[in-house]
């Protein structure tokens, strides 16, 4: 087989174009990090790095919804911190007012001050983050409680039109009744599912208040709208790990329910009553304890779920550096590798440009010797 000149540059031209190949790859390889950077090269490579990076992304996610439960764990946290420095002030307020060497006008001025740690209280419960109220489960947009509805004056009651009293209800020492039905326009009738009746009248000496057939003073009844405090139980969930569903939101039943607007405000006309005495002040302060050890319950439990958060994150974390082991183990070259492969190739390319340079005459005068 003769060899021809024509022959020589093309098999030459051939090796210099597959180093110039070679080399290029080498270097994306150094200017990426990366094995491949496209598919085709490595089709099991690229199937492993989607499969990873999916893994990896799934990670970030859950990392960022731990941040999430974070935000609202330390909101109800320091909403029922607050809370609970409320209820002592006002217990100690209540210990103070017990005291038989107070007077109707000191009671008054503690009377003025239950009053604001009533409104704080309420403000408390409507808590939120990112307009998002934290008390009111899963119905974060409205607030859980609508202070104007709480405590209604018996006036307000006694004006009000059938439409409007079908969602007023009237607590008396804990017990609830409703089913408002309007005797006339003197009168306001109450039960609870006991058959029992609580009636408002309004008299020429005042308004009248007429619980099973006891008559009592007014002051004892707190009225308010049911539609003012939230019932909503269901709890917001965050998915923090595969399939695992943690609640971050505080029910608002536990702490700010109606028994605690009840108290507060029993406690507040009674200390501004002049004719109540340290025993009708007294009987407040286990209300109080109960209210106390309410909300001490409901942040341990907070703590309790913060805690198990806390151990999801440091697993998130340790997971989160598997995934990127295993996906730069896939995808990611090795420098030192690849810097002496490159250096290796840049040789053999020049070495080839030197022998082609050699072997290919540079003109028709050098072929002719």
């Amino acid at each position: 087989m003769r060899v021809t000149q024509g022959m020589l540059a093309q098999q030459s031209l051939r090796h210099v174009t597959q180093n110039y190949k070679n080399l290029s790859e080498m270097q994306n390889q150094l200017s990426t990090g990366k094995k491949i950077s496209r598919p085709s090269q490595d089709p099991v490579v690229a199937v492993n790095g989607m499969r990873y990076r999916a893994q990896v992304a799934e990670v970030e996610q859950f990392q960022r919804n731990v941040q999430e439960a974070h935000t609202w764990m330390d909101a109800g946290d320091t909403a029922l911190g607050e809370t609970t420095q409320v209820l002592q002030r006002l217990k100690e307020l209540t210990t103070q007012a017990a005291n038989d060497t107070y007077d109707a006008g000191q009671r008054e001025n503690i009377a003025k001050e239950v009053k604001q740690l009533k409104e704080h209280m309420a403000t408390m419960a409507n808590t939120s983050i990112n307009g998002k109220y934290i008390f009111n489960g899963t119905d974060t947009k409205n607030a859980p409680v609508d202070a104007a509805k709480l405590g209604m004056t018996t006036d307000a009651l006694l004006a009000m039109d059938a439409e409007a009293l079908e969602s007023v209800n009237v607590n008396i020492d804990g017990a609830v009744y409703g089913n408002a039905v309007r005797v006339d326009e003197n009168k306001v009738q109450f039960t609870n599912d006991a058959d029992e009746t609580v009636t408002f009248t309004q008299t020429e000496d005042g308004l009248e208040l007429n619980v099973n057939g006891a008559i009592m003073d007014s002051r004892a009844a707190f009225v308010y709208d049911e539609m003012a405090l939230s019932n909503n139980e269901a709890q917001v969930n965050i998915e923090l790990l595969h399939d695992t569903m943690v609640p971050v939101s505080i029910s608002p039943a536990g702490v700010f329910n109606q028994e605690l607007f009840a108290d507060l405000e029993r406690l507040e006309r009674t200390l501004s009553n002049p004719d109540a005495g340290a025993n009708d002040i007294e009987k407040f302060l286990s209300k109080l304890d109960t209210h106390l050890n309410n909300t001490v319950n409901e942040r341990a439990e907070l703590g309790a779920r913060s805690n198990r958060i806390e151990m999801m994150e440091n697993r998130l974390g340790s997971q989160e550096l598997i995934a990127e082991k295993v996906m730069s183990k896939n995808e990611d070259v090795d420098l030192e590798k690849v810097i002496i492969e490159l250096m290796l190739l840049e040789n053999v390319h020049q070495a080839s440009l030197a022998t082609g340079a050699r072997i290919i005459q540079p003109s028709l005068m050098d072929f002719l010797r």
